[in-house]
């Protein structure tokens, strides 16, 4: 059975640390959902751009 080591109580250094990886998450949190705000625009675009393509060769027959 896996045992646990004694913990220790945390220090000042410890808390900053903690604070500033959980500050990185959040602003990479933020960058992730900012583009994700542009993902169906960019694939309506692709959409219509096939068809767009699409139609054009078939009227060029």
């Amino acid at each position: 059975m896996y045992r646990k080591p004694p913990s220790r109580p945390m220090n000042a250094d410890d808390r900053e640390k903690i604070r500033a990886e959980i500050g990185k998450l959040m602003a990479e949190t933020a960058k992730i959902n900012a583009e994700a705000r542009w993902y169906p625009f960019v694939a309506a675009g692709g959409v219509f751009a096939a068809a767009f393509a699409l139609f054009k060769l078939m009227s060029a027959m």
